[in-house]
């Protein structure tokens, strides 16, 4: 009797799809879905409002680099204040901020809104990682990440092609007014969830001030970040470009890389529990690899379609393997750290991105994007080839 109440514990120890994990999940897609819906749209809107390729590669840059600078602060912050207090205080501004696009007529506007709403995107999604973080069994961690992040893919599904559609029947004021809507949806669920208490660190009185990274997430983050340029050319160029060639269906090139995505979620995750990332990230990478080739030359929607499924698939797999991987290796007491070291090094590579290719598409042309991201994911598989010859050499 005792060894199937211990078995039963231990299932239920085991077990991903708690109420909690639930309740985030849900918060997480009504959060990533307002957002989404504003990812495609805003350089429309930077365009009606007089602005060129360079502004909207300053407006998208400046947004991650806002949440770049306040990550490392809300790694401190969950350890020291509490997951609730972060996540909370992050949906806040973020709905305030989406929700006063509604009320802008300049650039100068856009740009101070934007900081404004990177800051709030910074703390909510250091904190909804950490939180997912703490409600997944650790043998599960990198099946579970897959499924959280199935959240978020749920959104971009929908999100882009939905605010399309919307910014083509509405007003930008009221697509915005909608996207706040929908991070408020993502406020009220939060408050249900039942959050982890901080446990207190022995150590915690001989942290540095000035400590902004965990160390042992370096490695992974650094090789997302040069994987994440490539969503800097995707989100901010890939609507002009499509436009600019004539090449109808980039609402539908969004729904396709979300499909895929949500399809590498099934099993990448497992594949990381079982074997490591090594059989995740070098597959995932050649498929993004390829992706990027495909839209430099973007002939046709047959095209435009497939490197979408092929992009879907590559940055599903590798993404939630990298964060597990970055979580794993770090202290229980660092989670928070190591969640916000790694999605600093995924806000760097999409701002610097959008920014460089605003540059080039106004030097040459959008294509150029396409190429120069193929040669930044080969930079990401030579580096991690390095890293491996390296561990082994240690061994």
């Amino acid at each position: 009797m005792d060894s199937q109440q211990l078995a039963k514990q231990e299932l239920k120890s085991d077990k991903i799809w708690t109420s909690d994990f639930v309740l985030i999940c849900l918060a997480n897609f009504f959060i990533f879905l307002g957002f989404q819906m504003t990812l495609p749209t805003l350089p429309l809107f930077v365009k009606e409002l007089g602005g060129s390729d360079q502004m909207i590669g300053i407006i998208v840059g400046i947004f991650t680099f806002s949440a770049l600078l306040l990550r490392p602060y809300a790694g401190h912050a969950l350890e020291s204040k509490g997951r609730r207090f972060v996540y909370m205080l992050g949906l806040c501004i973020f709905v305030l901020s989406v929700g006063a696009y509604s009320f802008i007529a300049s650039i100068s506007l856009l740009i101070i809104m934007r900081i404004v709403q990177g800051v709030g995107w910074g703390f909510s999604t250091t904190a909804s990682g950490t939180i997912a973080t703490d409600l997944i069994p650790p043998k599960r961690r990198g099946e579970g990440m897959g499924y959280f992040g199935l959240s978020g893919n749920l959104a971009l599904a929908f999100g882009p092609s939905l605010g399309l559609t919307l910014a083509g029947v509405i007003s930008f004021s009221q697509l915005f007014f909608i996207c706040g809507a929908l991070g408020l949806v993502a406020l009220l669920l939060s408050t249900k969830i039942r959050y982890k208490k901080v446990e207190e660190s022995p150590n915690k009185a001989a942290v540095p001030r000035f400590d902004i990274f965990e160390k042992s997430a370096i490695k992974p983050s650094l090789l997302l970040f040069f994987i994440t340029v490539t969503f800097g050319g995707i989100a901010s160029f890939l609507p002009l470009y499509a436009a600019e060639k004539h090449i109808w269906g980039i609402e539908v090139y969004f729904l396709v890389y979300a499909l895929f995505l949500m399809l590498s979620r099934t099993f990448a995750g497992k594949i990381y529990d079982q074997k490591g990332h090594i059989y995740v990230f070098l597959p995932g990478t050649i498929l993004v690899f390829i992706a990027m080739i495909l839209l430099s030359w973007l002939p046709n929607t047959t095209v435009l379609l497939i490197a979408a499924a092929l992009y879907g698939l590559g940055f599903g797999s590798v993404q939630p393997a990298l964060q597990a991987w970055a979580v794993d290796q770090s202290p229980s007491n660092r989670k928070g750290m190591a969640n916000a070291t790694f999605f600093s090094f995924f806000d760097l590579g999409v701002g610097l991105g959008a920014m460089t290719f605003g540059q080039l598409a106004s030097m040459f042309n959008y294509g150029v994007i396409y190429i120069t991201s193929a040669g930044s994911v080969l930079m990401s598989i030579f580096l991690y080839i390095f890293l491996l010859m390296k561990a082994r050499k240690m061994v």
